[in-house]
């Protein structure tokens, strides 16, 4: 594999991967964000909601954003991370914007160095590139996606397509290969040029594994994975190898996360997310529930205690409520950077739990940047 790091590349050691703290904060904050769709909402005003989150994730001192990939889910709008980034591009100017992440095997190396060179182009210095092995959906849907004939060899494919993608973004395959004249524009082919940092992103010890014997960040899906967290981050970090891109690990992991007002308020949210996830799970996906939806609905036994679960792995209550069990999951897990994700039915509580969070923390109001 070509040097991850670049002589293009990731703008240096440490340079665009680590965060800075803000306000009384252990770690830096960001978003992970799903876009999701309430019931008697649309995808439009779910879209809306993520510019507004920008908006307000960039003047109080998060560090980045991202769009997660999924498909054939009714309650997420994210299938087109690359076209949302850009979109959010349009309307921010400072805050990292980034994939978390582009599934890598549902896309040809090629066409993703051109998205994400080209939304480099839009927003310089500003992309990150996370990527994922999983297809961010069910088998049928990976089908569609992938085309049949490439199904069974896309994930264990994987560091090939990494290879690749890597090459295609440093413009610098060797003599003879069938892609030396073959260029990701925009990208280095029309003049020096940065290009994204990469992430690699995983939910279990392979992709860990990848991130430390490259020497890349390394993204962690505790939000819906939790009891793989520790082992998937004391392999990163026992396999990390230093690269041109890090001295040493920066680990993040996303966190379910939802402040409101009151308890009462956060619980009937957050409720609706797994009402949402439990119906996902039992091949019954649709748009989030309504808060009167997810209080009246009758569980059964198997499915309380399914709901119950999930629940646990969600920092939820008011505003010091979070800010405690934030800070619990960081000490425990000690990891570099807290990456938030609120999933709830209505958009106005998901940009309401970011603005509360930022104040449980102190994080400054901050001035706009200079265009």
């Amino acid at each position: 594999m070509s040097d991850t790091g670049g002589a293009h590349g990731q703008h240096g050691r440490n340079g665009s991967v680590r965060g800075a703290a803000q306000g009384t904060a252990t770690v830096p904050l960001s978003v992970l964000d799903l876009v999701t769709v309430g019931a008697g909402s649309t995808a439009h005003e779910s879209l809306r909601t993520s510019v507004a989150i920008s908006r307000l994730a960039e003047s109080r001192g998060y560090h980045r954003h991202w769009v997660a990939e999924h498909h054939s889910m009714p309650g997420v709008a994210s299938s087109s991370p690359a076209v949302i980034l850009a979109h959010l591009a349009a309307h921010t100017s400072r805050i990292r914007l980034g994939s978390g992440g582009v599934m890598l095997p549902n896309h040809a190396p090629l066409a993703i160095a051109e998205q994400f060179g080209t939304l480099e182009a839009l927003a310089p210095g500003r992309i990150d590139l996370g990527l994922g092995r999983a297809p961010g959906t069910d088998g049928r849907t990976a089908t569609a996606l992938r085309g049949a004939g490439r199904l069974d060899e896309a994930a264990d494919d994987f560091p090939r397509q990494l290879m690749e993608l890597t090459r295609f973004l440093d413009d610098d395959f060797p003599d003879g290969h069938p892609y030396a004249r073959v260029h990701a524009v925009p990208g280095p082919v029309q003049g020096p040029a940065g290009r994204p940092p990469l992430w690699l992103l995983g939910s279990s010890g392979f992709s860990a594994r990848l991130a430390g014997e490259l020497g890349l960040p390394f993204a962690y899906a505790h939000h819906f994975s939790a009891a793989g967290t520790l082992p998937a981050l004391d392999l990163y970090r026992q396999s990390f190898r230093p690269s041109a891109v890090l001295d040493a690990p920066y680990a993040v992991i996303g966190v379910s996360a939802l402040a409101a007002d009151t308890d009462a308020q956060a619980r009937a949210q957050v409720l609706t997310g797994a009402l949402s996830m439990l119906r996902l799970r039992t091949g019954r996906p649709g748009l989030v529930p309504t808060p009167e939806e997810a209080a009246t609905y009758p569980f059964s036994t198997a499915e309380r205690e399914f709901v119950d679960g999930w629940l646990a792995n969600i920092v939820h209550g008011t505003p010091d409520e979070v800010r405690t069990g934030l800070d619990d999951l960081a000490k425990r897990t000690g990891a570099d950077e807290l990456m938030l994700t609120a999933n709830a039915h209505s958009g106005a509580a998901r940009l309401r739990s970011y603005e509360l969070v930022a104040d449980a923390y102190g994080m400054p109001v901050q001035a706009p940047a200079a265009d």
